[in-house]
């Protein structure tokens, strides 16, 4: 019968050659001195002024502007692609920058989607935008067209007329 403190011999020796690295990384978490800063005296109070006021005004005025940047990327994606809700979706946007970013995820998904409904009722889903709201110019049907078209034709007509009297 074996004895219970039995090990055999290929699992002490397994044991033994982990040893010296096992030493070797306490050393390493070891330190024989430590230093809280690279900095000592007057050099120490500098950075940690310079530290202060970086902390208590740039990082503010950064983040806030992230902040914006982020919560107007709807309104850009919807003038991009041309959506003709791009007004009501800047609207949003700036609801959202109110109501601390919860319209956000709204805008984003509504400036992805088409506009199926207007189109629909208008018979185009991209409405072109620039310095003047193109949104609003209303659209001539095929009526006016041609009434246009026939009004162009009759003067082109009694201008001919006018030259055939003369010769």
């Amino acid at each position: 019968m074996k004895p219970l403190y039995y090990v055999p011999a290929a699992k002490r020796f397994v044991a033994l050659r982990r040893l010296p690295g096992a030493l070797l990384f306490s050393l390493l978490l070891h330190p024989a001195s430590a230093h809280a800063s690279i900095f000592q005296g007057e050099a120490l109070d500098k950075v940690a002024n310079v530290m202060a006021w970086v902390v208590l005004f740039v990082v503010p005025v950064v983040c806030i502007g992230v902040f914006w940047l982020v919560h107007i990327l709807p309104e850009k994606i919807a003038e991009k692609k041309e959506h003709p809700q791009a007004k009501a979706i800047q609207c949003l946007c700036l609801l959202s920058l109110a109501f601390g970013g919860m319209l956000w995820p709204l805008a984003w998904l509504w400036a992805y989607s088409k506009p199926v409904m207007y189109k629909l009722a208008y018979g185009t889903d991209r409405v072109p935008h620039g310095a003047d709201d193109a949104a609003h110019a209303p659209v001539p049907d095929e009526s006016a067209k041609l009434r246009l078209r026939i009004a162009e034709l009759e003067t082109q007509l009694a201008g001919k007329a006018g030259n055939e009297k003369k010769a």
